[in-house]
């Protein structure tokens, strides 16, 4: 786990007040909802909630990789530089070159009729204006550091590769020119144990090497290992946020206490406590907070007024924020 930033350290990325919605046949579906955070240098953010929580379309919104359809308000900037105010080509430019993304289904994300090494190679000659020797040159170094036999994989097609192969390429791809900041949406889902443990490796090594990391996981052992902040979303607000180790031990808001019981490695005393209910239906979703049909402590406040917004919470601890009228007040490590 690397230090934390200073407050005054300029981030990487700052996304302030997103908000995206998908127009649909029934209506508007707010996916995300006013969501705030900064990324800086050298750390990870993880970005937590079940499915349909809101992860993935708040990193597609920040590349502007939503659909025709979707609505997008607040403000996404790089290096203080606002994403929305770029032309589409200088956008382009710092797609995969400035901020790069691993795809969580890495297999349907590569394209079908074109090889490994022509894909790899497409990268550089878009960023780098290298010809086609010397960019195939190129995808091939990148492949040997993920894979043996690199000129066999790039000759390849994605049809031929298996999940983790699929996902070494992806994550060659990702990182092939060394971008700023990199958005991992699941990176380790579906993939063997001997995969995942590497993916991680590498997702470390970017981040020692001074990179910026969004991951976006429902995995709390992934978050453990890699993250040193969390941003917990709900119904595609964030409803807590702050340092890793404080998250564990002191979550605040019910729902994040939820999750952390529900895990088997760290249930209390062994028992698994599922958390009851499901996840609200976004088109119906009322000013009151979402999780309250769910959630274990709600009082009359929760029932009558609008849903709160993220305040400071009690441990004391900069930057730990949850939206409760009423939080958790145990600590999880009184429970073990």
């Amino acid at each position: 786990m690397t230090a934390q930033p200073t407050p005054d350290s300029a981030p990487l990325l700052s996304v302030e007040h997103l908000t995206a919605s998908y127009r649909t046949g029934d209506g508007v579906l707010p996916a995300v909802r006013d969501v705030t955070f900064d990324l800086h240098a050298g750390e990870v953010l993880a970005l937590v909630g079940e499915s349909a929580a809101g992860k993935t379309t708040v990193a597609q919104a920040i590349l502007g990789l939503l659909p025709q359809q979707a609505t997008i308000t607040g403000d996404v900037r790089y290096r203080g530089t606002s994403l929305q105010s770029m032309s589409p080509e200088d956008l382009r430019r710092v797609r995969g070159e400035e901020i790069a993304i691993i795809f969580q289904n890495a297999l349907a994300s590569l394209t079908p009729t074109l090889s490994i090494g022509e894909q790899l190679a497409e990268v550089y000659r878009a960023h780098r204006d290298m010809d086609e020797a010397t960019a195939r040159s190129a995808a091939l170094g990148v492949l040997r550091t993920v894979l043996p036999d690199p000129e066999r994989i790039a000759d390849a097609f994605p049809f031929q590769l298996s999940g983790g192969m699929a996902q070494r390429v992806m994550i060659a791809m990702a990182t092939a020119l060394k971008p700023s900041v990199i958005i991992a949406d699941e990176p380790t889902s579906s993939l063997d144990p001997a995969v995942r443990v590497e993916t991680l490796d590498r997702l470390e090594v970017l981040r020692n090497e001074g990179a910026g990391v969004l991951l976006i996981t429902h995995d709390f052992g992934v978050v453990a290992r890699l993250a040193d902040r969390v941003a917990v979303l709900y119904a595609g607000a964030v409803v807590e946020t702050g340092d890793v180790r404080t998250i564990f031990r002191q979550p605040r808001h019910p729902y994040t206490f939820g999750l952390l019981q529900s895990l088997p490695s760290i249930a209390r005393r062994g028992q698994l406590v599922p958390m009851r209910g499901q996840p609200p239906d976004l088109a119906t979703l009322g000013a009151e907070c979402p999780f309250l049909p769910r959630c274990s402590k709600a009082v009359s406040r929760c029932r009558v007024e609008a849903a709160p917004p993220l305040t400071e919470a009690d441990t004391g601890v900069p930057g730990h924020l949850a939206a409760c009228y009423n939080p958790m007040t145990v600590d999880r490590s009184q429970l073990t």
